[in-house]
């Protein structure tokens, strides 16, 4: 038996973890569906174009993986990926993602964005995905989320950046490669130096 289009949107959601309304296209189903799916209390709208199932978990990190569904193509970084990795008790009040160098900067009326621009190594080293909600979310790693810190702190706070060094060390999120690595990725080996040779 051939599904109905809204149960089919409704699989979607629930299947995507946050659906963004243009990716029922690609399906064949009319945007008006997930209307009759809020209507009908089945889904719910958490922002404009964005919709999770009814009984949805949403988790302290739901905004990371709402900026992460609207601009797929960025890395969370500085605050937001601190947080991410258990580094800091701090929620920022903005997602903080890195696009690449020139790219158009997304605009999103929700969540709010704090969009910084990387460019070469910087933005594409040490990328990890994982999944947020059923979210796939690009994070850079431990040590480079440290090292960008490091160079912004200017932007963060230079305290920021060493706590989150100390921090990342005593949790062996990082090795002493990996920072030095990633210092050198973000062209700050040389600030980090005398805070890495305190560690050993």
């Amino acid at each position: 038996m051939t599904k109905s289009p809204t149960d089919r949107a409704l699989e979607l959601v629930q299947r995507a973890g946050i659906l963004r309304s243009r990716d029922l296209a690609a399906h064949g189903i009319p945007r008006v569906y997930l209307k009759m799916l809020v209507d009908r209390g089945l889904i719910q709208k958490v922002g404009r174009g964005l919709y999770v199932g009814q009984d949805a978990d949403l988790t302290e990190e739901h905004t990371i993986a709402e900026a992460c569904k609207r601009v797929p193509r960025g890395v969370v970084c500085l605050l937001s990926a601190l947080r991410l990795h258990g580094l800091t008790t701090q929620a920022p009040f903005e997602v903080w993602l890195a696009v690449e160098g020139s790219s158009r900067r997304p605009r999103a009326d929700y969540p709010p964005l704090r969009v910084v621009g990387f460019s070469g190594k910087a933005f594409s080293e040490r990328v990890q995905e994982r999944k947020v909600e059923g979210v796939p979310v690009r994070v850079y790693d431990p040590a480079k989320t440290v090292a960008d810190c490091f160079k912004f702190r200017n932007k963060i706070g230079q305290d920021v950046a060493l706590e989150a060094l100390r921090d990342c060390w005593r949790k062996k999120l990082a090795t002493m490669d990996d920072f030095w690595n990633a210092a050198k990725v973000c062209r700050v080996a040389n600030v980090m130096r005398p805070y890495l040779e305190s560690l050993t």
